[in-house]
């Protein structure tokens, strides 16, 4: 057992952690949207509106809140006048990006507003600036947004919305140095100021606009895009970076795995931290004000795709090695809460690092959903100072911090998470912390580092009791066995 010091000092408040951290995104591609969220109506799973209802109940239970569509790749490629009216009015088209599967737009704009109000979170739309044009997400807005008398206003009465929805989030293109056109920086910079200019603030509704960042570790993009676009033209900065170990053309299999590999994929995904702090400084020097934010928009673990499963669906199983990687992707994330605006984790059903997975009538939650709802109580909290004392240590595949840690308080509990990515080691934490708190519950996700859970045992990874704690005169002792993730609950 290694002995770590744990310092926390609850009066020492840093940032709000946004609860859009804790955000997810949803693509046309592969059984996402269709069979993962959207049955139709006359489907004889059980569902609202068409929308699958163990799916929304599952995801409730995680109070998300925050889904970006219709992408990824696809949002490029979607005209979104296809994707509404009946059924006979939509047309259909070649989901080039995605397995070349045929499209036929029965979930649009009118249905993923159903699914954010049954969900009972904000909407983050991704604009098509790739293959699209000015004016068609300029009336794209109209037709969500505004009340006045118009086309599109009229247009979306006709089509059973009487009243304008809220929608806070817009993306103005995605991946635009890649799938969203092959753009230079400079290129996109300029066009994103002109495509914003044409995204009105129709009444109270108040557009939060999102320029698209980098991919990973290219800071000349950064550079150049905060070169051109200014504070008034962007409220928000995205940025995409996948776990992908190995190599994109090998990334390997999501449940067969060495401890080799596993230590890689850590190391691997804690390279966010550099990546997101070298993009926040070069953000500072155009922006000192820091009234742009950054939005990881785009992350988690990316491994082939499930043997026999279509490769252009990048379905995918979820271990415990993958709630890891999200307890650690959190930690990060709220380390940085006063920069860091949302976060949207790729994808949120049976597409990458999902938090479910359904097959027909059966669905599951993955490991990764679990780190979610454990995580739950930082959303809009404080986050509080906390000094852990080092646990880097030199495994064979990386060289990793073992333990990492979030602390946060809001309504007078605090929130203390914990990941011990060790396979070997068990830590306690002598933890100090000032105050007093007399209610202590705990919960543990924890499992050997390749476990996952199957349709035939669905709860073979899932969060129990965690009680191996005890309170001392400064505060606690913790003690982490390997490859587990802990909430403390403090009142």
């Amino acid at each position: 057992m290694i002995v770590k010091k744990l310092s926390i000092f609850p009066s020492v408040e840093k940032s709000k952690i946004n609860k859009e951290i804790y955000g997810h995104f949803s693509e046309h591609l592969g059984r996402c949207i269709y069979q993962g969220i959207f049955v139709g109506k006359d489907s004889p799973i059980p569902n609202v509106n068409g929308m699958r209802t163990d799916v929304v109940n599952a995801l409730k239970e995680l109070d998300i809140p925050v889904l970006r569509w219709p992408g990824g790749c696809f949002a490029d490629e979607y005209h979104w006048k296809n994707g509404v009216g009946t059924q006979e009015e939509r047309a259909t088209m070649i989901n080039t990006h995605w397995g070349g599967v045929t499209e036929d737009n029965s979930f649009g704009t009118h249905e993923f507003f159903e699914l954010c109000e049954q969900l009972g979170c904000e909407p983050y739309i991704a604009g098509n600036v790739g293959s699209g044009t000015v004016r068609e997400l300029s009336e794209w807005v109209e037709y969500m947004t505004s009340d006045n008398i118009s086309p599109m206003t009229d247009w979306r009465k006709k089509n059973g919305r009487e009243n304008a929805w809220k929608l806070r989030y817009l993306g103005i293109g995605n991946e635009n140095w890649g799938c969203g056109g092959n753009m230079t920086p400079e290129y996109y910079a300029n066009l994103y100021r002109h495509y914003q200019t044409y995204c009105r603030n129709y009444g109270d509704n108040k557009l939060y606009k999102v320029a698209c960042g980098p991919n990973g570790g290219d800071y000349e993009w950064t550079e150049k895009v905060m070169q051109i676009i200014k504070p008034w033209h962007a409220d928000a900065l995205s940025l995409h970076y996948y776990t992908v170990p190995e190599s994109w053309e090998k990334k390997g299999q999501a449940t067969e795995f060495d401890a080799v590999g596993y230590y890689k994929t850590i190391a691997c995904t804690r390279r966010i931290e550099e990546i997101i702090d070298r993009h926040l400084g070069i953000m500072s020097k155009y922006d000192p004000e820091h009234r742009i934010g950054l939005i990881v928009d785009e992350w988690g673990c990316w491994w082939d795709v499930e043997p026999g499963t279509n490769p252009g669906f990048l379905y995918q199983q979820n271990t415990m090695r993958d709630a890891i990687v999200a307890a650690v992707n959190f930690h990060i994330f709220n380390d940085r809460s006063d920069r860091i605006v949302m976060a949207n984790i790729a994808q949120i059903v049976n597409v990458l690092q999902s938090v479910i997975l359904t097959d027909g009538v059966k669905m599951l939650k993955t490991p990764t959903y679990h780190v979610f709802r454990m995580f739950k109580g930082h959303q809009d909290a404080m986050a509080i100072t906390h000094v852990l004392e080092d646990t880097t240590t030199e495994h064979e595949g990386g060289t990793i911090p073992d333990v990492s840690v979030s602390a946060s308080t809001k309504d007078g509990t605090m929130t203390l998470t914990l990941c011990n990515a060790s396979l070997t080691e068990s830590y306690c934490l002598d933890t100090s912390i000032d105050g007093i708190y007399a209610d202590i519950t705990g919960e543990i996700l924890t499992g050997a580092m390749d476990a996952y859970n199957t349709f035939e045992q669905p709860t073979a990874v899932e969060p129990s009791s965690y009680t191996d704690f005890e309170k001392t005169a400064q505060g606690l002792k913790i003690t982490l066995p390997p490859c587990s993730v802990v909430t403390l609950t403090l009142k």
